[in-house]
């Protein structure tokens, strides 16, 4: 699965858990299945800044600056 398709069904863990009425199994197995996915994006996320970095050093770039929403015009 690619990242936004992991996130979408997280999401849509998140939603289901947080709208109650599940019995303690399903609660559990929603719960496993969202420390999965949130694993598997984390894993995707890392290796997305890797490659970011790579190309980063191979075409000469020095210093990465952060970026703050907060910044835009």
């Amino acid at each position: 699965m690619n990242f936004e398709s992991l996130l979408k069904e997280l999401n849509a863990l998140i939603e289901t858990t947080e709208k109650g009425g599940l019995n303690l199994e399903d609660a559990l197995k929603n719960f496993e299945r969202g420390i999965q996915l949130t694993r598997e994006c984390q894993a995707a996320l890392k290796a997305a800044e890797q490659k970011v970095q790579i190309l980063i050093e191979e075409n000469g770039f020095q210093k990465l600056e952060s970026f703050d929403e907060n910044d835009e015009p």
